[in-house]
């Protein structure tokens, strides 16, 4: 469950995932058999480790990081390895379909700073709309996840941990799943956060434009971010104790089959 990938391995018999991270057209690029879990995979605790970002009086303020108070802002606090030329080629246009944007990316590592500076400026973006902030300590670094008013994820490999951590700050998202599981699990955690159709897109276009239209509707933003933290402490994503539940029934199925004398199968608990 900590690689998001098949093995390949022969020794091992399953894979546990869910059935938006493995849909069954998907099925033939793993080795393993799937146990799909009934909501998403991708197990966090943060509804007991950081309750603190429940309190809005508590939360830091976008000046803190050098962040503009008055304009929107796009984060995306994946590593710079995630990143590929499509995909920075539609956030340039994102900043440039929305004016009063700016695009906040985390320093991780630095050495890639200057380039993507430089690729903005080449996009025709002025490389000043584009913040880098320090990796900061996890509390922290959830904390200020909420100050962004739309996530763009990854589509070649997803936010997963990060995709936790803005999800449970009170980020919308915008997402593409692609085909390889690691390309996939943020489409799983915004469905498990009861708001998957607003989030998640089939296409680069409608990346582009989903992306637009919440930058540019302050209305429907608002109303997404107001949806998606009234869910936190009842949806499935951040229900762990639900999860570990499921987690047990994955494992008793297993050893059901196991008991069958037939071998393993894929299988899907409801």
């Amino acid at each position: 469950m900590g690689f998001p990938a098949t093995t390949g391995a022969p020794f091992l018999p399953y894979l546990i995932t869910d059935k938006v991270v493995a849909p069954p057209q998907l099925h033939r690029c793993y080795s393993e058999k799937l146990a799909l879990m009934p909501n998403c995979y991708f197990v966090n605790d943060y509804k007991r480790c950081h309750r603190d970002v429940l309190n809005k009086g508590a939360l830091p303020r976008r000046t803190e990081f050098g962040l503009p108070e008055d304009k929107v802002i796009f984060s995306c606090s994946n590593q710079l390895y995630k990143y590929d030329p499509d995909t920075f080629h539609t956030w340039c246009n994102i900043l440039k379909r929305v004016p009063d944007s700016v695009l906040w990316l985390l320093r991780f590592p630095p050495y890639g700073e200057a380039n993507i500076r430089l690729q903005a400026a080449q996009a025709g973006v002025d490389p000043g709309r584009i913040i880098f902030t320090d990796v900061a300590h996890k509390d922290l670094h959830i904390r200020r996840s909420g100050l962004a008013d739309v996530f763009l994820d990854t589509p070649l490999c997803n936010a997963h941990t990060t995709g936790c951590d803005v999800l449970w700050g009170g980020c919308p998202m915008v997402t593409l799943p692609m085909e390889r599981m690691a390309s996939r699990v943020a489409a799983s955690l915004a469905y498990a956060s009861g708001l998957g159709p607003e989030m998640v897109v089939s296409s680069q276009a409608e990346y582009e434009e989903r992306a637009v239209l919440l930058g540019t509707n302050r209305p429907l933003r608002e109303s997404l971010r107001a949806r998606l933290e009234s869910t936190r402490l009842t949806c499935p994503l951040f229900d762990t104790e639900g999860w570990v539940r499921n987690l047990e029934r994955v494992l008793l199925r297993m050893w059901d089959i196991h008991l069958e004398g037939k071998g393993p199968r894929s299988f899907e608990v409801q």
